[in-house]
């Protein structure tokens, strides 16, 4: 199984769900069937780089690399391999006219064993400089690019007590999701998205490629 999991804002200025996460990673390693690919943005610590004097632009892009660093220090903690990449570097992704493109060929070449952790920061060809993208599009475009099996999100509370064994996977849609489940439990970048994912949280991820604690969000109709 080839995934892609999306940290987002809130989650990565939360210790405890990061080690969590690393030690569930760590748990799949065993397993030679999955391909994880993490993908992150910024967090708080953009603010906090801002408070020293930092213009927002700047501070997002450093916040962006820092996290890369320490996420993969985090993971190898916990017995994690991990190759954490800016997709700028080497131009692995770039942003030309509004469009996306993705080096496969480099890809390819980097060890299939190890968790590949790609942050948002990508090559503006257009105006020559590094850009950070939603990660919503991120995940979405990586998604289709690399077809992937499955798209995963983490629940804004991290319970598993959200989760029943006798939810149905067809009872969640985007369209109609209730709303306090949506305020509860979605990511708030993930609030207008549409893709069809899996909600999943950091202690119960080690059972990839078991899905069976997770919960199918469908795709929006429209």
């Amino acid at each position: 199984m080839k995934y892609i999991a999306a940290l987002d804002y809130d989650h990565l200025d939360n210790g405890v769900f990061l080690t969590s996460l690393a030690r569930s990673l760590s748990q799949q390693q065993g397993n030679s069937d999955l391909r994880p690919i993490i993908i992150h943005s910024d967090s708080e610590y953009t603010e906090r780089i801002i408070q020293t004097g930092v213009m927002r632009d700047e501070a997002t892009v450093r916040s962006i690399k820092d996290l890369n660093n320490r996420l993969v220090a985090l993971f190898a903690d916990e017995g994690v391999s991990a190759i954490g990449l800016n997709p700028y570097q080497r131009n692995l992704m770039t942003k030309q006219n509004g469009t996306l493109t993705l080096d496969h060929s480099f890809l390819d070449t980097l060890p299939s064993q190890s968790v590949l952790l790609l942050s948002t920061l990508v090559q503006n060809a257009d105006e020559d400089k590094i850009e950070p993208l939603p990660l919503p599009r991120l995940a979405t475009f990586l998604f289709e690019e690399l077809q992937a099996d499955e798209l995963f999100l983490f629940s804004k509370s991290d319970e598993s007590e959200i989760f029943t064994n006798d939810k149905s996977e067809s009872d969640l849609s985007w369209d109609t999701m209730d709303p306090k489940f949506r305020e509860n439990q979605i990511p708030d970048e993930f609030n207008d998205f549409s893709h069809p994912v899996r909600l999943a949280t950091a202690r119960d991820f080690n059972q990839l490629p078991d899905l069976g604690q997770t919960t199918a969000i469908n795709s929006s109709k429209n």
